[in-house]
């Protein structure tokens, strides 16, 4: 948010805005799957709420929130097109939950970077229907005039997106032994392990890289327990040498930001259900990682700039 003028109705639109920054970022970062896309969206909803006739708005965090959620939904159905020349898979953009309140605020099992890949799947107006009411419990007429829809619309949406989702989604481990894994993992392909490998991954283990084309990074997903083995050991060679690993939070869990020479390299981060872990995600994207790391700068930071 830029700088704020001195008058005292900016000062009362800075305070309204603040307190709901929260549950507009986690609205826009859902629906999106982008932490930079998301700053994008709040900070164009800052410059309409400036704009705006605040005198005419009854109920300001009503606005806004609409406001955002327009904007969120404009800006996901320009990226499906993108999406469609992106070379390889696409990932959710990390975003780091480990200090800031607002950022803090879409902790939980509805920003783990496994169930926004699943919310790609859904068509945008899905996507923000069930954000709406699964993670912020908006009512079924209050979606619809968000929306532009009729409340029976926005059931039949919602209803929709969630027997999309039924059938993936998992309940979350404790933290203690997402973290357990993660590093039982990076022991084994630091080593090259496939035996120990095997044993950490689920029959069904997929091994997403996002690198967007990059050179060396796999453009289809690896399946299968012994595959992803196998793959995750031929690559240990010219990988991990020289590497220096950070153990960070993102979206919630323990991930590992991984460098060479101080230069961000790839940002790890898996989902582990029943004791196995069933997803690998190496975000490569350099455009991602940045997000990544700007998002953790602006933990650090007390103001709400």
């Amino acid at each position: 948010m830029p700088d704020l003028a001195v008058d005292d109705g900016l000062e009362d639109a800075a305070a309204v805005f603040a307190d709901v920054r929260p549950r507009l970022f986690g609205i826009a970062y859902r629906v999106l799957g982008s932490w930079t896309e998301a700053e994008d969206v709040v900070q164009e909803t800052w410059l309409r709420w400036q704009g705006t006739d605040r005198a005419e708005v009854r109920h300001p965090p009503a606005f806004l929130a609409t406001t955002a959620t327009r904007l969120a939904l404009n800006v996901a159905q320009s990226a499906r097109a993108r999406r469609e020349t992106y070379v390889g898979p696409w990932l959710p953009e990390p975003v780091d939950t480990s200090a800031d309140p607002a950022v803090g605020a879409v902790q939980g099992q509805e920003v783990e970077l496994a169930l926004l890949l699943l919310l790609e799947r859904l068509t945008p107006t899905e996507r923000a229907a069930y954000v709406l009411r699964e993670s912020f419990d908006y009512p079924y007429p209050e979606i619809a005039e968000i929306l532009g829809l009729s409340p029976a619309n926005v059931r039949q949406l919602v209803s929709r997106a969630r027997k999309h989702l039924a059938g993936e989604r998992r309940e979350p481990v404790a933290p203690a032994t997402h973290r357990r894994l993660l590093e039982a993992f990076v022991r084994a392909a630091q080593t090259g392990d496939v035996v120990a490998l095997e044993r950490l991954l689920a029959e069904d283990v997929v091994s997403w890289s996002d690198g967007n084309g990059a050179r060396g990074v796999a453009r289809v997903p690896v399946v299968g327990r012994t595959r992803v083995a196998r793959f995750v050991s031929a690559f240990r060679p010219r990988f991990w040498p020289g590497t220096q690993n950070t153990w960070v939070e993102a979206n919630g869990r323990t991930a590992l930001l991984i460098k060479v020479d101080g230069a961000p390299l790839a940002l790890l981060n898996v989902q582990v259900v029943d004791g196995k872990i069933r997803q690998l995600q190496w975000q490569v994207s350099p455009t991602k990682i940045d997000g990544f790391l700007r998002s953790a700068a602006r933990s650090s930071r007390t103001d709400t700039a």
